[in-house]
């Protein structure tokens, strides 16, 4: 009876195993590519020795191979091996293609996980290609930047359920997006475009082991500690309320906040419609209107997100360690982290080398930013402000660093010493403020506001 109980056992241990095998299936047979079509560019795959292989062409626009089915909820894994470090590939998720696009040879658009051999290093990270580009660059997750290993084969985990989408290298956690774009799509593998590059053409990129689960799904365990972007208006994820973040603006009400000198919220030039909290236009003059408005509470140490919209020439900002008790004219006295139409609005061009540009420390340090990483004036934009307890402040403008700075600092006090701050008394250096949004008579809008003490 033991043994029969034993054999028993064993066999039904098999089953088990074998029906958990069986939730996930292959997605390439290793011999044909039966079920994919290639799209856009001109770059060559091919089925070989178990793999697809995709063989980089000069002159030739990003290419594609993708499902013919569509997926909504899934968890996809596959193992990449990339040729060369100065060039990159991806991996599509729920995406689409506008078969007009591109000159006629069709334009693949969603969310893109990142292969990155170069410098950069953004494996694993989320770009959202040829719509919103970047929504999850790994200066978001600097320590998963290390996992990628060059010239090997890399395996990614890819979880998509619901709005979430969840990365994984190497078996480590990269990125976490939570949007409520694409619920389903095809899954695609990138050869990237080389230009005229010599160098890279007929370098090779190799998939292999391509799995797709898409019953019985149970997310893999985030662990706590990364950022998040979520891109559901005014919303916090479970993930989130367990890191400690909370809303700002709850996208219906001026609660917890109020007018700054004022302990009300203001009875006009501010508008609260549609989730959106809005600056109103009043010629540009600065707080002659509804003024600025602050939030109750005071903050020391702190992760802040926020998403704003620009018009055209707009100016405001999002101001930080605000006391209130400077007796200044006009807006209240802080640190600024500035929200500007850089191409129109005078004040781009005055300060010092650009240090009143968009995602400055205004009139302090300049952010430094590249074109690619900002979105049109018109749409939204995702900033963040960490400043920790040890001083240290960081601004990112759409996931980037711009910025770093030291409150107190020697170099710190000399930039305020030739600022429009420099009659202000140990300016930016109180141990805790208000947040402040600025009324700069420019029609702004403002959501997602979020934050974590540290």
């Amino acid at each position: 009876m033991l043994a029969l109980k034993k054999y028993s056992i064993l066999a039904l241990s098999f089953i088990s195993l074998s029906a958990a095998a069986q939730k996930t299936k292959p997605l390439f047979d290793g011999k044909t590519l039966t079920g994919w079509k290639a799209v856009a560019g001109a770059a060559p795959y091919k089925a070989e020795n178990g793999m697809i292989v995709g063989i980089m062409t000069k002159d030739t626009p990003n290419s594609f191979l993708i499902t013919e089915k569509e997926f909504g909820d899934f968890i996809l894994e596959l193992d990449v091996k990339l040729e060369g470090d100065n060039t990159n590939s991806g991996i599509q998720t729920r995406s689409h293609i506008k078969p007009e696009g591109n000159r006629g040879k069709g334009l693949v658009y969603g969310r893109q996980v990142e292969i990155d051999p170069t410098a950069r290093a953004w494996t694993g990270g989320i770009y959202d290609e040829a719509r919103r580009l970047w929504l999850y660059p790994l200066e978001l997750n600097p320590a998963a930047r290390s996992l990628y290993k060059k010239n090997e084969f890399n395996h990614y985990r890819i979880e998509c359920m619901g709005n979430e989408t969840k990365t994984w290298v190497n078996g480590k956690p990269v990125a976490y997006v939570i949007d409520t774009l694409d619920q389903s799509g095809f899954i695609g593998l990138q050869v990237h475009s080389i230009g005229n590059n010599l160098e890279n053409d007929g370098k090779k990129v190799y998939f292999k082991n391509i799995n797709i689960q898409t019953e019985n799904l149970k997310p893999k365990a985030f662990p706590k500690g990364i950022y998040t972007v979520n891109l559901n208006p005014n919303s916090l994820s479970a993930y989130e309320k367990s890191e400690g973040y909370q809303l700002l603006f709850d996208g219906k009400s001026s609660n917890g906040w109020v007018g700054a000198h004022q302990t009300t919220f203001p009875e006009k030039g501010w508008k609260i419609e549609n989730g959106i909290i809005s600056v109103e236009p009043s010629g540009g003059a600065e707080s002659t209107n509804g003024g600025d408005i602050v939030t109750k509470a005071e903050y020391a140490a702190f992760d802040l997100s926020f998403e704003f919209r620009l018009t055209p020439g707009a100016n405001s900002g999002l101001k930080y360690f605000v006391t209130l008790n400077e007796k200044s004219k006009g807006s209240a006295i802080g640190l600024e982290y500035q929200v500007l139409d850089d191409e129109l609005h005078p004040d781009a061009k005055l300060g010092r080398d650009g240090n009143r540009t968009l995602a400055s420390l205004y009139d302090l340090i300049t952010a430094k930013k590249e074109a690619r990483y900002l979105r049109p004036i018109g749409s939204w934009n995702n900033a963040r402000l960490v400043v920790y307890p040890d001083k240290k402040v960081e601004h990112y403008l759409n996931g980037v660093k711009v910025l770093e700075y030291v409150r107190g600092s020697e170099e710190f006090r000399k930039l305020v010493a030739i600022s429009k701050y420099k009659d202000w008394e140990n300016f930016g250096e109180a141990p805790k403020g208000h947040i402040l949004l600025q009324d700069h008579g420019n029609k702004v809008d403002f959501r997602t506001i979020k934050i974590k003490t540290l």
